[in-house]
């Protein structure tokens, strides 16, 4: 007899979502307006931060004569971010599965104030901790024992116990180490030398991996949760489904592409899920994948989606400080890995549908002829490269001519262009989200979607040109994108309004107001468990740091692998899939890299073999994705079990 399945609602769907991403917690009231202020004042302060408007505001305070200091360093910017992730933490999630979601008890109000005056204890004393770094007082101690208590116990309700527990065991690494075997025995576990290296220097919990969250990852979150609300999620499914659905198998070919492109604005492996599967799924049923297949076919390509630039995850960002080379540099070294397994996946697809003697869907309007389709294809061609080259020789002359004015000559450009692009969608219908129960009879067509939101394209154009052309930072590309991207969610509505006619200018510049700040609303909350994630992750890093556990670590994986590479890489491969079963990518990568990545190198070389070290931070990193494919994947493949549930039924 089979077993009944239960068809959830959207609001079950959305509450599932909720309790992975951002903590589940339904409040109203003051509570909800409090956690909302506070969530987007952490967004416009990390656009402050990453922003040239502080060097502009600390030049005329200067010039005032005035003794006043508006610009962050990033130690304390640190302290800033993490006070705003432990607050929220609390805030926004309950402290067991069964807790009463509808209010927030009087003991996490004291957490949430505690852990946000904590986490700001070294931005609030940063003179004095500066002064007596190395001797810390009874308070820095007092500070960074409780500091790192409620960050374990912020790690444990946001990301789960496993890398609570993986911090602590290091922490009792940190505390033993007179008593271990003599191969790890070190004399560091004095309590004055652990807080010290784990709150008062940036060497534990503040130290790269939160630097990195604070100065990139918040940043390129924040740009993918903006393009989202903005409409792009919709629009980059849309194209890849009207491009490619009528093809044999298409929705899953459409299904790749589609997570592909959204893996161009989000790092996160169940955002991806999130935001194409409720569309893709019921399209691959549809033309005949099963629910196994259609559920394997989106995991899999939902995951990859992590390493494919511009917007990889945020353990891309990490290998910047680690590997010590240019965020460019490791977009070079993961953009041909990227697309071929993005190829692998769409052949694989293919051949599943030859086998299943599959076909795609509909078209709602004939195609024009292949020879037509040709010149069409040859023509768009022609005129991308033609623009590029425009673009990237045009600025080149604006800026040998315009000199230090050149910024404001190309914002100018740049504003025109969008509202040239505007005019040009506004011709075209606005795409509409699809309800994933109804029934899919035709594909959306060509030219209609495609050319709807081609708007979308210019903010990832723009993070991409700073990226790769000028060279920036990612915090400051990501900040440039990003500002375009406000200045199209303000203006989108009300700009298409116009151009079609239509009145109630000002309601939808309204609208475009509050899509703003739902947008930064979103980013802020989605950063919570990254933030964390990333200062728990710093606590592993200053044990590894402190007590040289890597030099017998070298020697017992050399043991092991036998001095075999080979070996060694499985034996790390592994690892990384096992950790992954409870920590995120991130939290996974940071642990892992810390402990094998360097002893990798060092033993290939013992043994004649140059391995470059960007080489196995890419490496653990891909195995660190690999492992969103396990158990802890459970909660956004239960969002999808009305869609299927075979692949649920092979993983566990």
């Amino acid at each position: 007899m089979r077993e009944t399945i239960h068809i959830m609602d959207d609001n079950e769907l959305q509450e599932l979502v909720e309790q992975t991403e951002t903590g589940g917690r339904h409040v109203v009231g003051g509570v909800k307006k409090l956690i909302t202020v506070t969530a987007i004042a952490w967004s416009l302060f990390q656009l402050y931060f990453s922003s040239p408007v502080p060097f502009i505001f600390q030049q005329f305070i200067n010039d005032l004569g005035l003794d006043l200091t508006v610009v962050f360093d990033d130690t304390k910017a640190r302290s800033i971010h993490l006070a705003f992730a432990l607050f929220l933490a609390f805030l926004s999630y309950p402290a067991f599965k069964n807790s009463n979601k509808a209010i927030v008890p009087v003991g996490d109000w004291i957490l949430a104030l505690l852990g946000g005056f904590l986490g700001a204890y070294y931005f609030i004393f940063y003179d004095g901790i500066v002064q007596r770094v190395g001797i810390p007082n009874q308070m820095d101690i007092f500070a960074g024992v409780a500091g790192i208590l409620i960050l374990l116990e912020a790690t444990r309700r946001s990301l789960g116990a496993p890398l609570a527990v993986i911090a602590l065991i290091f922490l009792s690494f940190n505390f033993m180490g007179p008593h271990l075997p003599q191969l790890l025995a070190h004399n560091a576990n004095k309590i004055t030398t652990i807080v010290n290296q784990q709150w008062i220097t940036t060497e534990g919990v503040f130290g790269i991996a939160l630097g990195v969250s604070t100065k990139f990852v918040f940043l390129f979150v924040l740009f993918g949760a903006l393009l989202d609300k903005a409409g792009a999620g919709n629009y980059f499914i849309k194209t890849a489904f009207s491009l490619l659905g009528h093809l044999r198998g298409g929705p899953a070919k459409a299904a790749v592409i589609a997570s592909g492109l959204t893996g161009l604005i989000s790092g996160s492996s169940i955002a991806n899920v999130v935001t194409t599967g409720t569309f893709t799924i019921p399209m691959m049923k549809k033309v005949g994948f099963s629910s196994e297949k259609a559920g394997a076919v989106e995991v899999a390509s939902s995951v990859n989606g992590q390493i494919m630039p511009p917007v990889m995850g945020a353990a891309a960002f990490l290998m910047v400080e680690y590997v010590g080379i240019t965020y460019f540099e490791v977009v070079k070294h993961a953009i041909i890995p990227a697309l071929i397994s993005y190829i692998a996946l769409v052949y694989i697809v293919h051949l599943e549908a030859m086998k299943a003697g599959m076909h795609g869907l509909e078209r709602a309007k004939q195609p024009p002829a292949l020879l037509m389709r040709l010149r069409n294809s040859a023509l768009i061609v022609f005129s991308f490269c033609l623009l590029s080259l425009l673009v990237y020789y045009g600025l080149g002359w604006i800026k040998s001519f315009a000199g230090d004015a050149s910024f404001y000559v190309v914002a100018v450009l740049i504003a025109l262009a969008y509202i040239g692009i505007a005019y040009w969608c506004a011709r075209f219908p606005e795409l509409e989200l699809e309800d994933a129960n109804e029934p899919i009879v035709h594909l959306p067509p060509v030219k209609e979607t495609v050319n709807s939101g081609l708007h979308f394209l210019l903010p990832v154009i723009v993070l991409i040109w700073c990226l790769m052309i000028e060279r920036l930072s990612p915090g400051t590309s990501a900040f440039w994108g990003t500002a375009v991207l406000v200045a199209i969610l303000l203006t989108q509505k009300a700009l298409f309004a116009y151009f079609r006619g239509e009145n109630h200018l000002a309601a939808q510049f309204k609208a475009g107001v509050n899509d703003l700040f739902e947008g930064l609303e979103i980013g802020a909350k989605n950063m919570v468990s990254i933030g964390i994630a990333t200062a728990t992750a710093g606590i592993i890093v200053g044990v590894v740091a402190l007590t040289n556990v890597g030099a017998p670590l070298a020697d017992i994986v050399e043991i092991i692998s036998g001095g075999n590479i080979l070996l060694m890489l499985i034996f790390v491969g592994i690892l990384s899939l096992i950790l992954g079963m409870g920590l995120p990518t991130t939290a996974n990568y940071i642990v892992v890299s810390s402990l094998l990545a360097s002893v990798i190198v060092e033993v290939g070389q013992q043994n004649g073999l140059i391995v470059p070290l960007i080489a196995v931070h890419l490496f653990v990193f891909y195995f660190g994705i690999m492992a969103d494919v396990t158990p802890r994947f459970y909660y956004s493949l239960r969002c999808y079990s009305y869609f299927y549930r075979g692949y649920a039924e092979i993983l566990f």
